[in-house]
């Protein structure tokens, strides 16, 4: 597992890191992850990727082992929202389908900059109405998303407690909850961490909200509110730069009154988990993540079952 854990950060660092510093078009910035995706990621056995259109945007259904079809996650990408697709995150969705039994919907939500902020989260907002609209109760729904997608699915989530269409639960990995860029690990963690430069995050934030205020609740939910909030799943590791972006979150929705549990692995890479069957501690997180879903309904998981 050591050695795993270093041949990926390394690689992280000289590689992705370094690419992540100097490429300039965003076309470019799109192909290479698309590319790490096809050829990086691995697949989970008889897995099923089935398109779809939901609210007008494109979506992926995405299921391996399925045992019930009246419960979905719905699950928002990250990549800074300039980058990414259901097809760049599929695999991991498909892993976290076969351990819990329970088909995920990814929606491709527009990206910046051709669709500057509040594109993305009208986008993921209306793809959960779709989801109800199609007869998905909000407590057979779980939220989940990494990275930006994570702090969208964090500002989803604020926005469906206050109008009472909650889901579940939510749970995100690493998520970018405050776009004021205010956290310290920005900071104290630029030499540690192995994935994201911090110095070209404040031109990504730009990028996505143009003139936008950073401190919009549907930007950075960490000035959100979360009234009658359900359980929510953070998992952050302790050498990224938005290590505190987790953390506060945590307290914020804890001082909401929600059901937190905030797990803060070591020295791992920004959304570490999107390396399941590669990486070990990718595929323990991805079970932990199945474990808490199996928790709030009371479902057994493909392992326990055999499978």
């Amino acid at each position: 597992m050591a050695v795993r854990k270093w041949f990926i950060n390394v690689g992280s660092r000289l590689v992705a890191k370094r690419h992540l510093e100097r490429v300039r078009e965003i076309s470019d910035a799109r192909r290479s992850f698309n590319r790490m995706a096809r050829l990086g990621f691995r697949t989970t056995p008889l897995s099923l990727f089935l398109p779809d259109t939901l609210a007008s945007r494109p979506a992926l259904w995405v299921s391996s082992g399925v045992k019930t079809r009246e419960k979905v996650i719905y699950y928002i990408h990250g990549g800074g929202y300039i980058v990414g697709s259901p097809q760049t995150h599929k695999h991991m969705l498909a892993a976290l389908s076969r351990e819990t039994g329970i088909q995920a919907c990814l929606i491709d939500y527009r990206l910046a900059p051709e669709h500057t902020f509040p594109a993305a989260i009208d986008d993921v907002l209306a793809g959960y109405l779709a989801l109800i609209e199609r007869g998905y109760a909000p407590e057979n729904i779980i939220i989940g998303g990494d990275s930006a997608g994570g702090g969208a699915a964090l500002a989803l989530l604020s926005h469906l407690c206050h109008e009472g269409l909650a889901p579940r639960a939510t749970f995100v990995m690493s998520p970018w909850t405050d776009l004021t860029l205010s956290g310290a690990s920005l900071q104290t963690n630029t030499q540690s961490e192995v994935l994201l430069p911090v110095g070209r995050i404040d031109e990504l934030r730009d990028m996505y909200l143009e003139r936008a205020d950073a401190k919009d609740e549907r930007a950075s939910p960490l000035f959100a509110n979360f009234p009658n909030c359900p359980p929510v799943l953070m998992q952050v590791s302790d050498s990224e730069i938005l290590l505190d972006d987790t953390r506060r979150m945590a307290t914020v929705l804890e001082e909401n009154g929600a059901e937190v549990e905030c797990c803060i692995w070591a020295d791992l890479p920004h959304v570490w988990q999107i390396f399941n069957g590669w990486l070990p501690d990718a595929d323990l997180a991805l079970l932990q993540v199945a474990q808490f879903i199996g928790a709030q309904f009371r479902l057994p998981l493909s392992r326990s079952d055999g499978n």
